[in-house]
């Protein structure tokens, strides 16, 4: 039994959406809120949201959002007598609910015993045994050699899972089909695992082919009391990160449901856990599931959780933290339709889901489901933290109708400024595998060419479109009927329309191997554009800056360069000219080779890490270094050269 110990003023230690939504729950419960934040976040939304806000340093989150004394101090400065580490950063790290009992504030989550016992992978999966909690065979030892890793591995039976134990969200995890490739991988995990956690331990599991990846939602008060919420689906991942989660599980009956659901309660029990919390399983085709991983925190996926079940976690988590009791027994949790989630990230899904960073110049949700995110138009996309930029969640009254809501929501978000991955997300709620509800962690992975294909598909279209509405759109009225050629690109790809425009709005462009299309434009108003095609009234959004064009039609964004005064691409703007340019900013990681190497076309030069995930930088040529322009911590800007070799 515990005496509650109410707070009043709520400091939330994290940033974006996820602060934006704790702060949101605090402030209904009559909460004050604080607000730290990065000297790259000042602007930020969650800065503009709180009531008070504090900086705690440079850009860099081991600089900022890392630094316990920092967040503490904020605490003391403002009179928070609470904090919420959010789900991120510093929520599974078991020194700030330490220094924050020191301090004399709330932690809301768990003790630092459960946080550090759950934590270690391989110390998790211990207590999970000797609870009864079925787990995946594997190595989990403290010997990190890697000729023992090699020959546990070697055990175990290809394929298998490198895992980083501190980890989470995908970094320092790999699949090794072949013992061949098993060294490269473990020193790639390796790798990631020290940069984003300072810790590269890792263990070997067997891996599961196929599953599906279900976890159970849990919530613990101080008393003892403890209930699940039912589970939720994050099959569909891509680089070992959800990409898509759902709750209720399309693989999940009644009966499964309470067998994964007394398993996770007698481990909350058995390890004396308060807070909320998460456990995660693997499932296989015969209803067989296996313990993961316990996260300590919320998730970001616990929106559908709350859709479906009417609860708010984090009103019960501030209940918990406290020290009240729950205000409900597991009798009294139900379900009620079906809730899908989708993040919404600053990546391009056509260049291996390259990260994006830069001002997202127009933000537009749609406005009849959940979106959460701390966004607005203008805002900044710093590349320092996680590409997710909003989660939107949709919630109907059966899986096929939270699906075509959603479906329909990301066709009315507008997000124009830089690439994202909205497109990539409705093709994957649209693809006939995810409809019938039988992804499992191989779905994009299987089915990527088809994904790819259906993005593809539509880039020629939408260039002739754009092309179309930059000649008879709101920036060029006076329109002449001559023959006007433009050239747009879009990743790899060129596009040549040849636009004939005329003074009553009509458009008639031609473009090779596509038929012509012709439209005409009947009103303007400031971007968005009504216009008449193929017999049918229909609406568009244009948004032109100084380096291109992006269109928004039927539900797609394309953003295209326009290259139509620019001088021909050469193979040399491409790096056949031997330097090695940065693919966006981010921070030098790794540096492998110095001035005077040979090296071989193909060959890595350069690691750039950005939004959390390694980016490999490889020799287009191969010749003699001549200059290496950057060191292991520096950070470089999009196209910045970073090696100069000679190809002679």
């Amino acid at each position: 039994m515990t005496r509650p110990k109410p707070f009043h003023k709520l400091l939330v230690a994290n940033r974006g959406e996820i602060a934006v939504r704790i702060m949101k729950t605090a402030r209904a419960m009559g909460y004050g809120t604080v607000a730290v934040y990065s000297e790259a976040d000042a602007q930020a939304e969650h800065v503009r949201m709180a009531d008070e806000a504090v900086c705690i340093g440079k850009a860099a989150p081991s600089e900022s959002y890392l630094k316990i004394a920092a967040i503490i101090d904020a605490a003391r400065q403002t009179g928070a007598d609470a904090i919420h580490p959010g789900y991120g950063f510093l929520a599974e790290n078991e020194d700030l609910p330490i220094a924050c009992e020191q301090a004399g504030i709330v932690f809301v989550g768990p003790g630092a015993d459960a946080i550090r016992n759950m934590g270690d992978k391989a110390g998790a999966k211990a207590l999970m045994e000797k609870a009864g909690v079925p787990c995946v065979p594997g190595y989990k030892g403290e010997n990190q050699d890697s000729d023992r890793l090699l020959t546990e591995a070697k055990r175990i039976g290809f394929p298998v899972m490198i895992k980083a134990t501190a980890g989470g969200g995908g970094r320092g995890m790999r699949l090794v089909s072949s013992e061949k490739d098993f060294l490269n991988h473990l020193q790639s995990a390796k790798s990631e695992a020290r940069n984003a956690f300072g810790n590269d331990i890792v263990l070997l599991e067997k891996a599961i082919v196929n599953p599906r990846h279900v976890e159970i939602q849990v919530m613990a008060d101080k008393h003892g009391n403890a209930i699940h919420c039912g589970e939720r689906d994050c099959s569909v991942q891509r680089r070992h990160q959800k990409v898509i989660e759902e709750a209720p599980s399309p693989a999940v009956d009644s009966e499964l449901r309470e067998r994964m659901g007394k398993a996770s309660i007698d481990a909350v029990r058995a390890i004396g856990y308060v807070g909320a919390g998460t456990f995660e399983y693997l499932l296989d085709g015969d209803g067989n599931f296996y313990f993961m991983e316990m996260n300590t925190r919320l998730q970001v996926e616990h929106p559908v959780t709350e859709m479906i079940t009417g609860l708010d976690l984090v009103e019960l988590q501030l209940r918990a933290a406290a020290g009240e009791k729950l205000p409900l027994s597991q009798s009294d949790v139900s379900y009620s339709g079906h809730a899908i989630e989708v993040r919404l990230c600053a990546e391009d899904p056509s260049a291996g889901f390259m990260p994006q960073s830069g001002q997202l110049a127009l933000w537009e949700p749609a406005s009849f489901v959940r979106v959460d995110h701390a966004l607005r138009s203008g805002a900044e996309i710093p590349p320092f933290y996680d590409s997710m930029i909003a989660k939107i969640i949709g919630h109907g009254s059966s899986r096929d109708d939270a699906r075509r809501k959603l479906v329909s929501a990301l066709d009315q978000t507008v997000a124009i400024g830089l690439r994202t991955n909205k497109n990539f997300l409705s093709d994957c709620l649209s693809h006939p595998v995810f409809i019938d509800g039988v992804a499992t962690t191989a779905f994009i992975a299987d089915h990527g060419e088809d994904l790819m294909a259906a993005e593809i598909s539509g880039e020629a279209r939408a260039a002739m479109i754009a092309a179309a509405l930059m000649r008879a759109g709101p920036s060029n009225r006076l329109t002449h009927g001559f023959y006007t050629p433009l050239r747009l690109a879009r990743g790899d790809r060129e596009f040549s329309p040849i636009v004939q425009a005329f003074r009553n709005g009509v458009c008639h462009v031609e473009m090779s191997d596509e038929e012509p299309l012709e439209l005409c434009v009947t009103a303007v108003d400031g971007n968005r554009i009504t216009l008449e095609l193929n017999g049918a009234v229909r609406k568009a959004l244009l948004w032109r800056d100084e380096t291109g064009v992006t269109v928004h039609y039927q539900g797609r964004s394309y953003d295209f360069l326009d290259l139509t005064f620019q001088p021909t691409v050469t193979a040399e703007a491409a790096g056949g000219d031997g330097k090695v340019r940065a693919s966006m900013n981010g921070n030098i990681v790794l540096v492998d080779i110095a001035v005077g190497d040979r090296v071989e076309k193909g060959q890595k030069l350069v690691v750039v890490e950005a939004m959390k995930m390694e980016h490999t930088h490889a020799s287009m040529v191969s010749g003699t270094v001549t200059a290496v322009n950057v060191t292991k911590g520096m950070q470089v800007s999009t196209h910045a050269i970073l090696v100069e070799i000679d190809a002679a």
